[in-house]
C-alpha cells in the first residue's frame, strides 16, 4: 500500500496552504481509494455554490482517473438544513447512478463565512 497527498495542478487550487486536497491510497492490485477534503465554492445562491463544489470535485477526481461515478461516500455541510431539497437537486444533477453513502450535516459556520455549503467525498478506483 502506498499513500500520496497532493492538490493537483490540473484542478482549482485549495483556498489554503494548510492541507492537501486529496488522499491516494493506492494498493498493490493498482486500485486506489481517494480521500477528497471538503470543498467550497464561490457563488451568490446554494444552487451556484453546489455545482461550484462538484465541479471542482470533478476535476479533482479526474486528476486522479476517477470520475463522480466512482464516489462511494459524501459527507456534506450546510448552513441551513431546511434547504436540503435545493442543495440534493443540484447534487442529483452530478451523482446520476446509484448514490452513494451519505452523511448531511448542519453547521453553523464553514470555512470561509459566506460559504453555504462544503461536501468531502470518497471514491474507489479500480485496478487500470
Amino acid at each position: 500500500m502506498q499513500i500520496s497527498l497532493d492538490s493537483p495542478a490540473s484542478a482549482p487550487q485549495p483556498l489554503s496552504p494548510y492541507y492537501s486536497q486529496v488522499a491516494r491510497i493506492e494498493h498493490p492490485d493498482g486500485s486506489a481509494l481517494l480521500f477528497v477534503s471538503g470543498q467550497i465554492a464561490e457563488g451568490a445562491t446554494l444552487a451556484e455554490q453546489t455545482r461550484g463544489v462538484f465541479e471542482t470535485l470533478a476535476a479533482l477526481l479526474k486528476a486522479h482517473g476517477a470520475g463522480l461515478a466512482d464516489v462511494v461516500n459524501i459527507r456534506t455541510y450546510l448552513t441551513d438544513i431546511g434547504r436540503l431539497d435545493e442543495y440534493g437537486a443540484v447534487r442529483r444533477e452530478f451523482l446520476t447512478g446509484t448514490p452513494p453513502t451519505s452523511m448531511t450535516f448542519e453547521a453553523a459556520r464553514l470555512f470561509r463565512p459566506e460559504a453555504l455549503v462544503e461536501v468531502e467525498v470518497v471514491a474507489a478506483v479500480p485496478a487500470r
